[in-house]
């Protein structure tokens, strides 16, 4: 067993590990293993609670593997196969998964924080209640993962595919997701306060009761969207699309909204006071009963848009275009302005 590789011996199982490593305490396993046009074998193989931390499994064939509660922490898994693979509760701190194939892999409970991943695959895996805490993991592709309740603050998402993926009540406080792909993602109840979102798309998304507060999403698209009750305070919506989205009961307290695009979207009873909406398209969306109270809405397109109801008292309206909006029943005072505003039977507010 001594001029055997920790490969080899590692296949053997957990028992024949520990044997070696204590007939063998200064061998090295951080040796390059091979090289992905000749991959070692460790299909199947039974690895619970083994203690592998720094271990270069690079380009190993791990298919199927039992690796729960191993200590993997800072080893090398780089352009590794873990297909179908058991992770639960696997300590992978700092580890290399670069290129790494975890499709379908369990990793409840694990915890990746730090880790360095970039371009690894997790599409369809079980992430529930994982760490992910600072974690690199840019570029990765999450298609229909379950990341349900994850710690993932402070993690880099850059690019990511998050499509189709569950990350419901899931942690990602000042995450990066720029760029990132959410579409039809359910991020119901998540916190993705501070969150760098720009230029993500979270087309058709369960966003509803999310707490998105201070988040940039400048860019984002959030076409048929549902922010069902978000929160959004002094968030940074500009240029965002958001036609056709839910916005109703939302919270969008002093939110930037610049140029945005909320054709058709439905803002029914949103907390809206002091946001900024200048030369944002607003066309045949609802705002029914919605609070605008001391809201920017300069230049804003507001033409056969539903305002009944809405508070619009200390609102400046200035050049904004009204034109067939409903405006039955709406609240303003003195302080409201509308100079140069075309009002809904077409005449310039004098």
């Amino acid at each position: 067993m001594l001029d055997q590789s920790p490969i080899v011996v590692l296949a053997q199982g957990v028992p024949a590990w520990n044997r070696w490593r204590r007939v063998t305490p200064s061998a090295s396993v951080h040796d390059p293993v091979s090289n992905n046009t000749d991959r070692p074998n460790l299909r199947e193989a039974l690895l619970i609670r083994a203690s592998l931390a720094e271990i270069n499994l690079s380009y190993v064939d791990g298919c199927m593997i039992n690796l729960a509660g191993a200590d993997l922490r800072r080893a090398s898994l780089r352009e590794s196969v873990f297909y179908t693979a058991n992770l639960v509760q696997a300590k992978l701190t700092e580890a290399n998964l670069l290129g790494a194939d975890l499709r379908e892999a369990n990793l409840k409970a694990a915890d990746l924080s730090r880790v360095q991943g970039k371009l690894a695959t997790f599409s369809m895996a079980d992430l529930q209640g994982a760490n992910l805490r600072e974690a690199v993991l840019t570029q990765s592709n999450f298609c229909e993962a379950s990341l349900g309740q994850v710690d993932a603050c402070m993690a880099d998402l850059l690019g990511c595919d998050l499509s189709y993926s569950d990350l419901q009540s899931s942690t990602l406080y000042t995450a990066n997701l720029y760029r990132a792909n959410l579409k039809r993602a359910n991020l119901g109840n998540a916190d993705l306060r501070e969150v760098n979102a720009s230029q993500a798309n979270f087309q058709e998304a369960d966003v509803r009761e999310a707490d998105l507060g201070m988040a940039i999403l400048n860019l984002a698209n959030f076409v048929g969207a549902s922010l069902h009750k978000a929160q959004l305070k002094l968030a940074n919506l500009s240029l965002a699309n958001m036609c056709m989205a839910s916005l109703s009961h939302a919270q969008l307290q002093r939110t930037v909204m610049v140029g945005a695009n909320l054709i058709g979207a439905n803002l029914y009873r949103a907390q809206m006071q002091s946001c900024n909406l200048t030369e944002a398209n607003c066309q045949e969306a609802i705002f029914s009963e919605a609070n605008l109270r001391r809201a920017t809405l300069c230049g804003a397109n507001f033409s056969r848009a539903n305002l009944s109801g809405a508070d619009l008292r200390g609102a400046d309206l200035r050049g904004a275009d009204l034109r067939q909006a409903n405006l039955w029943d709406v609240l303003i005072d003195n302080e409201a302005r509308f100079e140069g505003a075309k009002l809904p039977d077409g005449v310039s507010w004098s």
